[in-house]
C-alpha cells in the first residue's frame, strides 16, 4: 500500500491545489475554471485568510481541506470553519478524508481554537456518514440562515 502524507499546504502547493479546488466546485455545480480557482487560493494565501491541508500519495495530490478562521464572541475564543473537503474520486474510501479531518482538528487544537464547524449538503449522505464516524455532531440547537448579497 502506498504511503499517504497529510500536511499543511504551503504557497508552493498552489499549482497542485488549484485543480482540486476546481473539481470540488464542479462537484457542487459550479462552472469549471481552474484559473479562477488558482486566483482564489492565491488571494487566500496572500492575505493569510485560510489554512489548507493537502493529502499526497507519493507525488500525486489526493485531497485537500480548507479552514477559515472565525471567532466566538460568547466564548471569547478562536474557532474555524471547515469550508472545503475534497478527495479525488479514485482515492476515496482509503481513509484520506478522515486523515484530513484529523489534521484540521489537530491544527485547531494547537492554535487554541475551541471548535471546528462545517456544513454539508442535505443530500450528501456520504459526507454526513464520514463526519459522524469522525466524531462530529450535527447541530440540533441552531438553524442556519443565509442572506444572498448581489454584486
Amino acid at each position: 500500500m502506498k504511503q499517504i502524507e497529510v500536511r499543511q499546504a504551503v504557497f508552493s502547493d498552489l499549482q497542485l491545489l488549484s485543480p482540486l479546488l476546481d473539481a470540488y466546485r464542479v462537484f457542487y455545480g459550479a462552472r469549471r475554471d481552474v484559473d479562477a480557482a488558482r486566483q482564489f487560493l492565491l488571494e487566500r494565501f496572500n492575505h493569510g485568510e485560510s489554512v489548507l491541508f493537502i493529502a499526497m500519495i507519493e507525488e500525486t495530490v489526493a485531497g485537500f481541506c480548507q479552514l477559515y478562521p472565525s471567532f466566538s464572541s460568547v466564548s471569547l475564543a478562536r474557532t474555524f470553519i471547515l469550508n472545503d473537503l475534497y478527495v479525488v474520486e479514485s482515492y476515496r474510501k482509503q481513509g484520506i478524508a478522515t486523515m484530513l479531518l484529523h489534521a484540521a482538528a489537530e491544527f485547531a487544537k494547537e492554535v487554541g481554537a475551541i471548535r471546528l464547524t462545517l456544513s454539508t449538503a442535505i443530500n450528501n449522505q456520504a459526507a454526513q456518514d464520514l463526519y459522524g464516524q469522525a466524531g462530529w455532531i450535527r447541530d440540533k440547537d441552531f438553524y442556519v440562515y443565509n442572506l444572498k448579497i448581489s454584486a
